[in-house]
Formats: C-alpha cells, sequence, structure tokens
C-alpha cells in the first residue's frame, strides 16, 4: 500500500514586496513557483530521501504533506488520506520534525514538553513514562528532561524535537533535516534510533538532508529536486549504476550539478 502519495503537485508563493507594494500584494498572481508538477509515491515501511540544492522545494513539500501549507494545484495524500481535504486525518497519521524549527514551550521542561505533546496524541500516562524513559535513553535526553526548554543548546532541543515527533509512533514520519545541529555522535545514534524503529514498527519515513552519506545509509529510495521540478527517483544504487559512479553519493553529486546546469539554478 503507498503511504504517501504525491500527484502533480504545485506550489505558488506571491513576490515579496515592500513598501506601498505591499498593498497590492492581495491582487499580484503567485509567480514565485516552488514546486512545479511533482509526482512520487512512498510505500509502507520505505524510506525515502529529498535531496536537493537549497530553494529545491523540498521544505515546502515537506509541508505541505505535515498540512502546514495548502498546495496550489495537484494533490498528496497521506495513509490513504487528502491532505488539503482531510488535514485533521493526516495529522493523527504523522510524526514532523523540522531541524530549524522547534516549537517547545520555553518554561516547561524538557519532559514535560513530552508529556504535554503526548497527551495531544492520545497516550495514557503510562504509555508516556515508558516511551519517554526509552528514548532519553536512545537520543540522550537525560540532562535535559528536567531543565528548562528555553535553556538548552540548540542541539539538545533538536534531538528533542527528534524525540516528539516518534513519541506517538506514527506510521509515517516527516523529517526536514534532523540532524541539522547535531554533533557527528549524536547524528549516528539518531540514524541508528531511525532504522531501528523503521525495522520494529514498519514506520514510512521521508527526509530531507544534505548529507549524502547519510541518504545512502539511510533511504531506500532518493528523490532528486531541482528548481521545483523532480530530476531524478530511484534506489541509491541504481543511481550509482546509471552514471558509473563509485557511490550512490557522487551520482547525486553528478545528477544536481547537472540539473542545476541545465536550469541556471545556483550551486
Amino acid at each position: 500500500m503507498q503511504a504517501i502519495l504525491v500527484e502533480k503537485l504545485t506550489k505558488q508563493f506571491p513576490p515579496a514586496y515592500s513598501g506601498w507594494r505591499t498593498f497590492l500584494q492581495v491582487v499580484v498572481p503567485a509567480t514565485v513557483r516552488a514546486l512545479g508538477g511533482v509526482s512520487f509515491h512512498v510505500d509502507e515501511g520505505k524510506v525515502l530521501a529529498l535531496v536537493g540544492e537549497n530553494g529545491a522545494g523540498k521544505s515546502t513539500l515537506l509541508r505541505i504533506l505535515s498540512t502546514l501549507l495548502l498546495p496550489t494545484g495537484g494533490r498528496a495524500a497521506i495513509a490513504g488520506f487528502d491532505v488539503e481535504r482531510e488535514p485533521a486525518l493526516v495529522r493523527r497519521h504523522i510524526g514532523y520534525h523540522s531541524g530549524a524549527d522547534f516549537g517547545f514551550y520555553g518554561r516547561l521542561t524538557g519532559r514535560e514538553n513530552l508529556e504535554f505533546f503526548a497527551s495531544m496524541n492520545g497516550l495514557s500516562r503510562q504509555e508516556t513514562v515508558a516511551r519517554v524513559a526509552e528514548l532519553t535513553e536512545h537520543l540522550g535526553l537525560a540532562p535535559a528532561l528536567d531543565r528548562q526548554a528555553r535553556g538548552l543548546s540548540s542541539g539538545t532541543i533538536n534531538r528533542l524535537g527528534l524525540a516528539r515527533a516518534i513519541l506517538h509512533r506514527p506510521p509515517v514520519l516527516l523529517l526536514d533535516e534532523p540532524t541539522r545541529s547535531l554533533d557527528p555522535v549524536a547524528s549516528a545514534e539518531f540514524r541508528v534510533v531511525l532504522k531501528d524503529f523503521v525495522r520494529r514498527y514498519g514506520v514510512t519515513v521521508l527526509f530531507a538532508s544534505h548529507i549524502l552519506s547519510e541518504v545512502e545509509e539511510l533511504a531506500d529510495s532518493v528523490a532528486l529536486l531541482s528548481g521545483g521540478s523532480l530530476v531524478a527517483f530511484d534506489t541509491p544504487e541504481a543511481l550509482r549504476a546509471s552514471t558509473g559512479c563509485a557511490t550512490a553519493s557522487q551520482a547525486i553529486e553528478m545528477l544536481l550539478a547537472h540539473a542545476a546546469a541545465s536550469t541556471g539554478v545556483p550551486q
């Protein structure tokens, strides 16, 4: 079964204006293209990596799938539920984390934040205690649990965000640069946790990353985006074989460089 479906998805934003032009923005057509007819699907239990230059459309795509943005055209579905028409049902089936947007309550401790979000997802007290303890061990969160979130480092907050995303064991996990701000040891530990999570619970993962070694290690398939368009979609091994490169990472770099040169996208 398809856990994630994206069909001819487009997203355009109005141009940014300042001064008196701001008052006319409501009547200015949306001309800045973030996505231009992207289509793909991800089967249950598979891991798909989104790779592309800054501004390629990765974060926009993830925000649409997580119901934070509405598409301009096309459609997308999570676990069979349309992201535009059935957003409440979509949100019940996803965990979402962005390495750049944390959304914690600064005066609450790490533990209190996790307990709050667990209750929002319908977890019982017993389930919450057990899962917080499990994630604390895997993600090294012990020093953060009894400190206010506003006093934690960005790397620790990022680990807390990852814990929040998988706390309720969603069937679909959406991650936007999940290892941003993490040191190499914490990044490696997270990859171990994510692989174990996929293996144990059959979760489907869609994640964006600039770290090609991470993509090569985690992804069953790779979607290459450039200028809002899908320029390649295949397994890492198939991308490597089709380009004649020694590694999948080298193949991804080559394909993205070629796409950028063809479309004039800055590197």
